[in-house]
């Protein structure tokens, strides 16, 4: 006779968590390790750049290489995100002989933990186990969360997945959602957001997407990280758009899910008009877009009676003399509203020096937030004759939104 599981909820934080595989199922598992507190050890040869992204950044600790029983040398949990079944009974064996609970993605009936799921509302975590059928405690899970949701679009329970079939009544199938997942925080998606990538088949996510969203897809749901690091690895924009028609056309339902909205500087008409003209239908859902949301995180206003009547929103992500530039920076030195800068970390000393050099006061508040609305968010505050070097002194990086202007000040006292 099989026995029920005994729930539990781990309190992992500054607890050693090792995860063996850096692939996909690791890319949605680590983010509530992570948001859980835990000292995650990957081990892996390769990682998704997702990953990458999180050890670059000191979020996690990374040995590229296959996994030795030496790892797990005081560890609490293991979870094995890999599909070789040989190589993950080899891990889940050196687990049960250190007495470590194990999570195995290929086999849950030779784990010796499941990983449930789980929707979050604040500090309320609801966790449904499905007497291992993920599809079961994820149907579960969804009309728990429905329940608890302080506000629902009127048609936020439909197209829910069936309990018994798996799949969605009056799904339309080959058909493209270009999704805004918000600016970090995994509950500032929309709601027709979140209900749409519930009913996805294929997820395409960027790098800026919250993790924890991943965590709370379906099993069966195809993962494409498609990545965009700063600077380092990314797909080129024509093979997403080639994954994103390919899936479609073969008749899946595909969410493209992206940081902050899609066509704030997210690429989302290019991806649209490829869906277009291969004859694939595409909805937009809007996301709240950093260039808002990062200032607003920070106690600052883009707009502020008496201070600020307009905002400017504009990429720095090429240098003020790039030639392929077509930000005019003289003209933006010149307004007396609030300047918001993307992407333009790498190249903020040159900015500065361009807005000053063409009339706009060194003194200017300014100020840069990285990360905003999550649990890692840095403010720092400064002016604009000052922000590149005190950026630098205080190990700032991506991504993270510049705000110059009055308003950075306006909320203080």
């Amino acid at each position: 006779m099989t026995s029920n599981p005994y729930p539990l909820g781990l309190r992992l934080h500054g607890r050693r968590v090792v995860v063996v595989g850096g692939g996909a199922v690791a890319t949605r598992r680590v983010p509530a390790l992570l948001d859980a507190g835990a000292d995650v050890l990957l081990v892996a040869p390769e990682l998704t750049p997702a990953l990458r992204a999180r050890a670059d950044a000191g979020r996690l600790h990374w040995v590229p290489r296959r996994f030795v029983p030496e790892d797990l040398d005081g560890a609490w949990l293991v979870q094995v995100a890999i599909d070789d079944p040989i190589a993950a009974a080899s891990v889940s064996a050196v687990a049960a002989e250190r007495r470590i609970f194990c999570v195995r993605a290929d086999d849950r009936t030779a784990a010796t933990a499941w990983t449930p799921a789980v929707t979050r509302h604040g500090p309320v975590t609801v966790a449904v186990l499905g007497g291992g059928d993920p599809r079961r405690a994820m149907t579960v899970r969804d009309a728990i969360r429905d329940l608890l949701a302080v506000r629902l679009a009127p048609d936020a329970i439909a197209g829910r997945p069936d309990a018994s079939t798996g799949t969605t009544g009056g799904r339309q199938a080959g058909r493209v959602a270009l999704v805004g997942a918000g600016p970090g925080d995994p509950e500032l998606i929309t709601v027709k957001g979140w209900r749409l990538l519930t009913e996805a088949d294929v997820v395409v996510a960027d790098r800026l997407v919250p993790g924890l969203l991943l965590d709370e897809l379906r099993p069966d749901v195809e993962l494409v990280d498609a990545s965009k690091i700063p600077y380092g690895p990314s797909r080129a924009q024509e093979e997403i758009n080639q994954i994103l028609v390919d899936r479609a056309l073969a008749g899946a339902f595909v969410v493209r899910l992206k940081g902050g909205d899609p066509y704030v500087f997210g690429r989302g008409g290019e991806e649209l008009l490829a869906c277009a003209a291969a004859g694939v239908p595409v909805t937009v859902v809007p996301g709240v877009t950093s260039s808002i949301a990062a200032p607003a995180a920070a106690g600052i206003p883009v707009t502020h009676r008496g201070v600020a009547h307009e905002f400017t929103v504009v990429s720095g992500h090429l240098a003020p003399d790039a030639p392929a530039s077509l930000v005019r920076w003289d003209a933006l030195a010149g307004l007396h509203g609030t300047l918001v800068i993307l992407m333009g970390l790498k190249n903020l000393a040159a900015i500065t020096a361009t807005l000053i050099a063409h009339g706009r006061s060194p003194q200017t508040p300014a100020a840069v937030v990285q990360e905003a609305t999550t649990g890692t968010q840095r403010v720092l505050r400064s002016t604009l004759g000052e922000v590149a070097a005190d950026l630098c002194a205080a190990d700032l990086r991506p991504p993270a939104v510049v705000v110059v202007g009055d308003v950075v000040g306006a909320l203080d006292g």
